[in-house]
């Protein structure tokens, strides 16, 4: 039987024997023939997506929209707690603007407990509130001993400048990346390879971005940064297997259906994806578990977006980037069968 194996053409093979000689006899996972459960998915999960879009809608933090920060650090002690909604309502009956606070503890330095109030828009917090808050604060909570550690401001026209800045740098580097995957999978169909590749890429993005939204999270540089990290990743994994795609298709020669060619270099790749997935998020959750129980909010708002970018980008690389290929594939070889 394996002499019959060694000497038949790949393209006459059967899924066993193709597995029983360029796989080492381990199975072969139908990822593309489980293209529409995979599409499936993300698509459930984008829609969902969109209505808590609409639902909640999308919060910009001050460093894009403009506005004032003001950071304040506090004692506590175990008789002498401070309510954080009971302080979030104090501050907020000092001003008319919607406010936001965030909690975190510096268990580095010396300021102990901190709270960061943001007042969104250029003229929410004048001169008086701010030099009168934390001597409010100071006779509402006399043992916590408050004082402000930062007080800062950003104008609005300078924030959407930042955050045009901030779109235009992911999108050159969607750009150059697609650019590269063209170029070096050109025997695999280079066009095709890039774009599926992108396609993964936005589908990445757009499970991040839905997750600020589903959490309530506001949109800030923390997650221009884990776009663009997660853009990074993402693609790794992509490339790793279009390689094994060019790779397994010299082999197995041009004739082979392209969808057992992926398959194959799919299930070549899935253990080492996995393993390298489950490395990585085993450290950000580490961090995340830190962060959470020191309450340090803005490692949380970094840590919690890279988990699920690294579920996404796994996933988008074999089940979404893949399949598109082949479909694509397919569908350029039908219309030249036709002509």
């Amino acid at each position: 039987m394996k002499n019959d194996v060694q000497t038949k053409a790949a393209s006459q093979m059967t899924v066993e024997e193709i597995s029983e000689k360029y796989n080492g006899g381990k199975r072969i996972v139908d990822f593309v023939g489980h293209k529409k459960f995979f599409f499936g998915i993300s698509i459930a999960i984008i829609l969902i997506g969109i209505i808590c879009n609409f639902i909640f809608g999308t919060t910009l933090d001050i460093q894009f929209t403009g506005g004032a920060t003001l950071k304040f650090s506090y004692t506590e002690k175990d008789n002498n707690k401070v309510d954080q909604n009971e302080l979030y309502n104090f501050i907020q009956g000092k001003t008319t603007a919607k406010i936001s606070t965030t909690f975190s503890t510096d268990f580095v330095g010396n300021s102990g407990n901190t709270v960061t109030v943001q007042f969104p828009g250029n003229d929410s917090v004048t001169t008086e509130i701010q030099s009168n808050l934390e001597s409010e604060l100071q006779k509402q909570y006399p043992d916590n001993n408050f004082k402000t550690l930062e007080s800062n401001s950003v104008d609005a026209s300078m924030g959407f400048n930042f955050f045009l800045k901030c779109l235009a740098a992911v999108a050159i580097a969607s750009i150059l990346m697609v650019l590269y995957v063209t170029i070096r999978f050109k025997k695999i169909g280079g066009l095709s390879a890039g774009v599926m590749a992108l396609v993964a890429l936005f589908h990445d993005v757009a499970m991040i971005y839905f997750m600020y939204v589903i959490f309530q999270m506001p949109i800030d540089s923390n997650f221009i940064a884990v776009v663009l990290m997660i853009l990074g990743y993402s693609l790794n994994d992509t490339i790793v297997i279009y390689d094994r795609v060019r790779e397994e298709r010299k082999a197995l020669g041009r004739k082979t259906d392209v969808g057992m060619v992926f398959n194959l270099s799919a299930s070549k790749t899935l253990k080492r994806t996995i393993m390298t997935s489950v490395t990585t998020l085993s450290a950000i959750l580490v961090v995340y578990i830190v962060a959470i129980a020191f309450n340090i909010s803005s490692v949380q708002g970094f840590a919690l977006p890279m988990i699920i970018g690294v579920i996404s980008g796994c996933y988008s690389s074999i089940c979404i980037a893949g399949p598109l290929w082949v479909m694509w594939q397919n569908n350029k070889k039908n219309k030249k069968a036709a002509k």
